[in-house]
Formats: C-alpha cells, structure tokens, sequence
C-alpha cells in the first residue's frame, strides 16, 4: 500500500477566518455600520434644529441589519422592513441622501414623496415595498409576496403584460430563488397578523426570511411582559419547516453567518426562515420617548459594553485589518458623507401644494371612464350552449369570475370556503361534488382553474386580506372572499391602513389593485346579528377604496369585470339576499360586459320627487314608487347608485333639479349612514333646488335581529318607503 507524506497545514485565509468575509467586507462592513449610527445622530440634529419633525433610530441593530443586506439581494428579493431597518436598506444600496431626503419631506424623496414619517421606507428600484406604521402589518403582506413569486416562477406566462387592463401599468419581476425577507422588533411579535404570517408561510413552505430585532423593549414594555417566558423563539419553535437560529445580534460575524445559512436554507426550496437577533436599543424608543423614565442607568449603561460600532471597531483593530488612523480616517469620511448629503436634503424642493391630490387613485386607468362602458351581448336561445335567458346574481357573479380567470392568468382567489375541495384528490375521483363557497358562488372554479389558482384559506380575515396585498403589489390580481360582512373586522387593519394606502403613501411607487367580494345585508329571515349587517359607510370613508354595491344581477356582472380590470382596489359588496331574488334577473351578457363606476341608473324616471337608494332597498324602494303612482299620481324619479365610492353627483343634482324634493335611503342604520353625506351634500350645493327638506330613511339605529317581527321592524321596509314618499310629495 503506498503511502504519502505528511503535508504542512495551509496557512488559514482570512476568508475563511472571518465566516467566508474578505477584510475589504470586514471594513465595507463597518463602514455602513458607522454610517447608519451618524445619520441617526445628524436626523436627532435637525430634529432639534427644527428642521425635520420626527425621528426613530435604528441605533443597536447595525451589525444584524449590515449582515442581512450582505446576504440578500437588492432588486432580486423583496424587502418589507421596519423603522429601525436604517442599515439594511443602506446596505443594499439606498443612499444617505435618499434617507436624508425623507427626513425633511422632500418631494424626490424615493420613500413616499414626503408623505411618511422618517424611517418608513419604501425604494422602488430596490424592491424595498413601502413601508407603514402599524407594527405587524408586513408579515402577511410578505407572505402574499413571497406567494406572488412562486406563482409568476411556475406560471411565467402570466407576467405578460396585455392592454385594456390594470396588467398595462404593472411590471412583473421575478426569481425562483428569491427571497422575501420581513422583519419587526420583539414587541411585533405578539400582534395577530404575525402569528397567521408564521402559520401560512410554515403550511406553504415559502421562501420568507424573518428576521426578529429583539432589543427587550416595546417603547417602554420589557419583552418579558409582552413575550410570554420573554423568548420569541422557544414560542415559535414548533412550526415545521422552518430554519430556526438564535443569535447575538450585535456581532457582524455570528449575525452574517446565521443569515447566509438561513438564506441558503430558503433559497435552495426549503421553506421560511426564522433568525432571531438579540441587539440593544441605546437611544430613546424615538425622540418623543425618554427611556430614563422606565429604565435605570445601571441597565443603560450594561448595553453600552454591547455597542456593535465600538465592539465591531476594536475588532478590527484587533485582527490587524485596520489600525487607529484608518479607523479615523474612515469615520470622518463618512461623517463628510453625512454632512454633504444633509446640506443637500435640508435645501432640496418640498411637496409642490396640492400635490397631495396625486395617487390616491390609479392616475393611468379611469374606472369611470368609457373605456368600460361596454353593451351587452345576450345570447338567444338559438345560440349554441346558451342558457336559461333569466340568471340570478349568484349566477351572473359566477360567471363573471369565470370569465375574468379564462381572460387573465393573473387572477387567483381564495378565502374561507369558496375552493370545491381542499383535497383535490376527491374531486379528480369524483367522490365529492364540490362546495364553491357557503353561497356557492366560486362553485366549479377550482375545477376548472385548479388548485394553484382557486384555493382555500386559514379561517383569519386578515390573512386574507393581507396576503391579497402582497400578491397585488407584486402584479397578481388576487380576488379574495370575505364570507360574511360582519366579519371583516378582523381585516379592519388592512382594509384601512395597507391596502388602499399604499399607491398615495409610497407616492405611486407601489400600488395594489385586489378585489375584496364581501356577502352583506340583511332581509334574511333568521340572519341575525352577525350575519345581517351593513356598514358600508366606513370604508366610503377610506381614501382609496373603490366601493361597490349592485343591486340586480347585470349590474353586479357588469360591475364586478370593471372592478377585477381596473388599476385601485375594490370593495365589492354582495348583497346575500339579491344573491337568488327573482328581481333583477337578466340573460348572461357576455365576456366584456363592463360597467363604469360613478354612473348610476335611473331605475325608473319621474318628475315628481327624487329617491336615491343602492343595494336591497332599491327594489323595495320601486315598489313603494309604483304604489305612489297608482295611488297617490306622484311621480317618483328612483336613481340607484351602484357605486358608493366614486358616486354619481351629477345624476342626483340633475334629478333634483327635476323634481325639486329628494329621499336618500339605504339599509344601513340612519345615524352616520352612507345617506348622510349625500343629503348634505343637496342640503349644502342645491339648497336653491329644494322645496322640501332633505329626508332620509334606513334602519334604526341598532343592529339587526334574529326574530322576523324584530328584523322587519329594524329594517326599512317598502311601506317605510312609501310613507316617507307620501309625506315628501304632501309637503
């Protein structure tokens, strides 16, 4: 057997030394370490010089941060950071300037265009989504994301753009090893919307990077009275599929080579990851906060010895990679840095006036325009396949979504109950027939579209909700359900505060255009409390928000393409009870049937008096108007809205310029109602028009019962209706 001869031990590479980092990285390192601490100093500064107006530091978190930049990749993953994600986002290539230029508001700034606080960030060209103040929010939205990419990865077809809808103006970018990653403070953690993140990305095995920022306190709430035991990660421990790691967060070294194993993890198709960094907090919560009242100075000053700069320095000096002259010749570099850029902020333009105006809605594709005012194509009985002439709501709504998910592979759907079957094997054996949602009208959808595209969720409103906005924002079209209107408080959050936020927040860097199909209403007989109400109003209160309420079975086909087409998100509200109503049935009109929002329709023309309505009270409100006629020779003009947000003004200022006396009804309670706004609005623009007050009818003010005498009573009725007409005509 031949032997060998022992050979000397190579000399160790500082590349192998340092967790695979060059000393060129070591110093690139702290350099963005260093950087990130003087811009917190220069934006406190200014803060008290009066010249930006809040300040949140990221101070603690460098080393953590600087590491997860080095491991990630800018304009290839997706980044849903928080207020203190100051390093990571210089790291993967936001400048001092950028940063900077949020602080004062500027109009260049590529954050929000002056519209956000300091330290919400938000960089297009980066693919850092903007970012909000309401902690937790991003996890599901991330989830959503992360979703989005797999989706577009095994349906690249579906990235293609098309004309004459919202794919016009949404670019799709996307990788098959990308990474989203998504981060929160140990305070965070005990939001809902985190723990149904955690739930989904484990179930769906998505490539979703969470990174815990755990300096011990909520503003001035310990992590141990928000964190039960006061150790996130022994909480989370047992979701499978995770990469689990625990580190300390203030060393660069142990920080970058947790993440990078945790980035591999991800990338090569394993599932989330889960890095949980303990740093400190050395300044204040933010400069509105005094830390002094809650933590002693002996505390204080034990997280000075855990300083990442001062450690991170010394070790560097240490190992021999820079000496004191370095370092100082360093340090003031980047302090010039930091002086120059915020000379150049604090002179930069600020918000031209009125701009504020800008981005609310889509500024490329009018919901209200002709461009979705289409006729209808009924086919005859002759036709091949044709069907009954009569469909229901429920049918037309069905069909719709049929058609729309045919015409653009970019539409999924899902929320709780409307697959078939969650386990599909039983449908390909045929073994079930399907459900296709509580009212049925997703049935047969993931037959047809499968199960990738059509799909149930957990039973959590704002996982929902939130997951539809991270799809959206990366280009999807997602059509979710929420099964009942009296639950969609628990996505009150995302409903409010994310989804129609995030075009005019991020200054149209961002947008996300979902559709949210809500069952409302009562008329029931049985429906009760908690599946009987309205509140449609809160959300027409909601900057935005497109809300949309039909009343008949075309209309609501009509309505539903021109939501699923357009370029904002949409409210769609179903009323339960016109769902199979024999009013308002109509032939199916065919595949690009549209009607525009902001045009209402003249239900039946008079020139007596004026009725405003939507929803279920239209057909109640025609009945007392044809009673009026044959009883009493009134004329009663019934305009039903169709859309609440945007409404059609100049159809009511027309009509009652006609008719010189106006009723605004709806079945939401009276007191702060939808038909408030409008009956002041008249009151307040066409007072010279009027030769009656302005009435209103609605529900009384409570909620809805579950005895019939009780609910009929609540809600108003066509004999309401027609008393109130009665008495408007006698005045």
């Amino acid at each position: 057997m031949a032997t060998t001869k022992a050979q000397p031990k190579a000399a160790v590479m500082p590349a192998e030394k340092y967790e695979g980092l060059t000393t060129q990285q070591l110093i690139q390192i702290y350099r963005l370490m260093y950087l990130s601490r003087k811009l917190d100093d220069r934006e406190i500064l200014l803060k008290r010089q009066q010249k930006i107006f809040f300040q949140i530091s990221g101070a603690g978190h460098e080393a953590l941060l600087v590491a997860a930049g080095m491991v990630l990749r800018p304009s290839y993953d997706w980044f849903y950071p928080y207020y203190r994600d100051r390093a990571l986002c210089l790291a993967v290539g936001m400048t001092p300037y950028e940063q900077l230029l949020e602080a004062v508001g500027a109009a260049d700034d590529p954050n929000s265009g002056g519209r956000q606080m300091p330290s919400h960030w938000g960089h297009k060209k980066l693919n850092i989504v903007t970012q909000s103040s309401p902690t937790g929010t991003q996890f599901l939205q991330a989830v959503g994301c992360a979703e989005a990419g797999r989706y577009f990865h095994h349906h690249p077809e579906s990235a293609a753009k098309a004309s004459g809808d919202y794919r016009q103006f949404k670019d799709v970018a996307f990788h098959g090893d990308e990474v989203v990653y998504v981060s929160c403070g140990d305070g965070t953690t005990s939001e809902g919307e985190f723990w149904e993140s955690l739930n989904s990305a484990s179930n769906l095995r998505l490539p979703v990077l969470y990174l815990i920022e755990d300096n011990e306190y909520a503003i001035s709430v310990p992590v141990e009275v928000g964190t039960a035991g006061g150790n996130i990660s022994k909480l989370v421990s047992g979701f499978p599929n995770f990469h689990f790691a625990e580190i300390d967060g203030t060393d660069p070294l142990a920080s970058y080579a947790a993440l990078k194993t945790a980035v591999d993890y991800i990338r090569a198709g394993n599932g989330p990851a889960f890095v949980h960094g303990h740093v400190i907090r050395p300044y204040s919560h933010s400069l509105s906060d005094d830390e002094k009242l809650y933590r002693p100075e002996s505390e204080r000053n034990a997280e000075v010895e855990r300083d990442p700069i001062t450690r991170f320095q010394l070790f560097l000096v240490r190992e021999g990679i820079l000496d004191e002259k370095a370092v100082d010749a360093l340090e003031k570099d980047v302090e010039a840095e930091v002086q120059e850029a915020s000379d150049r902020a604090v002179e930069a333009a600020l918000p031209a006036p009125g701009s504020y105006k800008q981005f609310v809605y889509s500024p490329d594709l009018d919901p209200t325009s002709s461009e979705f005012q289409t006729e209808a194509v009924h086919p005859t009985p002759s036709d091949k396949g044709a069907s009954s002439p009569e469909r229901t709501m429920a049918d037309l709504i069905n069909a719709c979504l049929k058609d729309e998910m045919r015409r653009d592979p970019r539409i999924v759907m899902f929320g709780e109950d409307v697959a078939d079957c969650s386990r599909d094997e039983y449908l390909k054996d045929k073994q079930v027939k399907g459900k296709g949602g509580v009212f049925k009208l997703t049935a047969g959808l993931q037959y047809e579209f499968g199960s990738d595209r059509v799909f149930n969720s957990p039973l959590a409103e704002a996982n929902i909700v939130g997951r539809a906005v991270g799809m959206a924002t990366r280009g999807l079209k997602p059509v979710v359900e929420i099964q009942f209107f009296d639950y969609i408080w628990p996505a009150m959050q995302q409903l409010r505060n994310e989804l129609p936020l995030i075009r005019w927040r991020s200054n149209n860097n961002f947008s996300s255009p979902a559709v949210v199909r809500v069952a409302i209403g009562g008329y029931l007989t049985g429906g009760s409390i908690y599946h009987s109400q309205c509140g449609e109003s809160i959300f027409t209160h909601t900057p935005g928000m497109m809300v949309v309420f039909p009343s008949n079975a075309l209309d609501a086909n009509g309505l539903l393409r021109t939501a699923i087409r357009c370029d904002d998100p949409v409210l769609f509200l179903e009323h339960k009870r016109l769902y199979r109503e024999t009013f308002g049935r109509s032939p199916y009109p065919g595949p690009d049937y549209m009607v525009p929002f902001g045009k209402a329709k003249i239900v039946r023309p008079g020139h007596d008096l004026t009725v405003v309505s939507y929803g279920a009270v239209v057909p109640r409100a025609l009945q007392a108007a044809q009673r009026m006629d044959r009883e009493n020779g009134v004329s009663v003009e019934l305009i039903d809205l169709r859309t609440l947000n945007p409404y059609d003004w100049e159809a009511i200022a027309t009509s009652v310029a006609k008719t010189n006396r106006v009723l605004v009804a709806h079945e939401d309670m009276l007191s702060w109602g939808y038909g408030a706004e409008i009956a002041a609005r008249i009151a307040d623009e066409l007072f010279d028009e009027l030769d009656a007050p302005v009435k209103r009818v609605a529900a009384k003010d409570t909620f809805v019962a579950y005895q019939p005498i009780l609910e009929d009573e609540i809600l108003p009725q066509a004999e309401d209706l027609y008393q109130a007409m009665a008495r408007l005509a006698n005045h």
